[in-house]
């Protein structure tokens, strides 16, 4: 199978490669195999330097791998510098406070000594997207790595250069051969390599589809696995929030990455009192966006990753407008070359459409009014998805109260979604289970381990 990189600001492909046959994929398994007693019995802090060590290469390479996500996957180049900077972060973050969350836990018994210990599982297959190519990996990674786990990686389809560039990275920092490694396989082939003895458990960042399989194929072989699949975040908007702030965030948070975000703002659920302001404030801003070269400094708004992904948007859009949603603005592709699809917002979505029920990814905001409060929580909660939410007002109490009723993995007030090394992160119902970064991302991968000395 070849991997092929296509610009999709341009439409044209740029690289390809021929991925890994079966006699490669064995030696990347047996290598990791190889590799992992060594690393479990590695210091603690011998593996924390390696973290340390790839922030640092990460930071060098700053703007060569930003431009390389651009190119790849179309994200605007300061967007995809910022993702870099996230990606050293989280290195950082576990190189600083993996002692701390990896230390045992002592248990008063009446043992002489009795503790949890954390221990790693083994080797661990990542199946990730290619939407944020180097942060969904490294968010993983960085916890898994440094608990004593060997890493596979087979990265999404059309993103081939930043998997194997995540790979480049941790050999400059001095990883170890076997420890880390990139598979340019299909996924038919990873459904495959689950099953091999060789690989321990399984991680998966992307669409509801997908980790329906990953988790029926593990639960097979009786493999742990983290989903993180998607999302259609509710922005819960009440009358006294501050409007001009909201309204800010509001763009951010929907169309950002071209609205490409498992977490990003999907469905704008506003107290009708206030909803027809918000609208006109959002529609202004929105068509202010400028389409572009995600090179360029003055554009706003990138293109979707794949045309494909564009079709199938606007196939959303489309069911969603026959169903009597309002076409606020945009509501269409673009017509140049390239993934360009316009920013978009679609009015009175209701139960039936598509895009009720569905995730939108791309840079279309659904709009649903709300009688008060107690509506919008249960419109909020009316979604098959729980990743994230946000609520916004100007009485952080009442905030507080109306995040803590909301059926998500994480609820913000007064800010957009997203994710933190230092908090867990991860969904309930159909976004997924388990949770990745902070104390409880590092003991998904890990035997905890109870240990009784009498």
């Amino acid at each position: 199978m070849a991997f092929v990189s296509v610009n999709p600001a341009t439409g044209k492909e740029f690289f390809r490669a021929e991925g890994h046959d079966d006699v490669q994929v064995d030696e990347i398994l047996t290598a990791a195999e190889n590799a992992a007693r060594g690393w479990q019995g590695r210091p603690l802090a011998s593996r924390c330097e390696l973290l340390t060590r790839a922030a640092a290469v990460l930071q060098q390479q700053r703007d060569e791998l930003a431009r390389l996500i651009s190119l790849e996957m179309g994200k605007l180049y300061s967007e995809a510098k910022d993702e870099i900077a996230k990606c050293a972060w989280g290195c950082e973050h576990f190189a600083s406070h993996a002692a701390d969350y990896l230390a045992d836990e002592v248990v008063e018994t009446q043992a002489s000594r009795t503790c949890v210990a954390y221990q790693p599982l083994g080797t661990v297959l990542a199946i990730m997207p290619w939407n944020f190519p180097l942060w969904q990996l490294f968010r993983f990674a960085a916890p898994a790595l440094v608990a004593g786990n060997t890493v596979l990686l087979k990265h999404a389809s059309n993103v081939p250069q930043c998997a194997l560039a995540i790979e480049r990275v941790l050999a400059e920092a001095g990883c170890p051969e076997g420890v880390f490694r990139t598979l340019l396989v299909s996924g038919k082939t990873a459904g495959k390599i689950i099953g091999d003895r060789r690989v321990h458990a399984v991680t998966v960042t992307g669409s509801e589809e997908t980790g329906r399989k990953v988790a029926a194929q593990a639960g097979q072989h009786l493999k742990k696995t983290v989903l993180e699949l998607g999302g259609s975040d509710a922005f819960v908007v009440l009358a006294d929030a501050d409007m001009g702030e909201t309204v800010k965030k509001a763009v951010q948070s929907r169309f950002q990455n071209a609205g490409q975000s498992c977490i990003a703002a999907k469905r704008f659920i506003v107290e009708e009192t206030v909803s027809a302001e918000f609208i006109e404030r959002f529609r202004e801003l929105i068509e202010a966006l400028q389409p572009g070269d995600p090179m360029d400094a003055s554009t706003t708004l990138a293109p979707l990753a794949r045309t494909d992904l564009r079709d199938e948007l606007h196939a959303q859009v489309e069911d969603a407008l026959a169903r009597n949603a309002v076409g606020v603005t945009g509501c269409r592709p673009l017509d140049r070359p390239g993934a360009y699809y316009a920013p978009s917002i679609l009015e009175d979505v209701a139960p039936g459409m598509r895009a009720w029920q569905e995730e939108l990814f791309g840079p279309v905001a659904s709009i649903i009014r709300a009688r008060d409060v107690d509506h919008a929580v249960e419109v909020a909660n009316a979604s098959h998805y729980g990743l994230g939410g946000s609520v916004w007002t100007g009485d952080e109490e009442k905030g507080e109260a109306v995040a803590r009723r909301l059926q998500c993995g994480a609820a913000f007030v007064n800010e957009l979604v997203k994710s933190d090394p230092r908090l867990p992160f991860g969904g309930v119902k159909d976004s997924g289970f388990g949770r990745e970064l902070a104390r409880h991302g590092i003991h998904e991968f890990v035997n905890i381990k109870t240990l009784w000395v009498q």
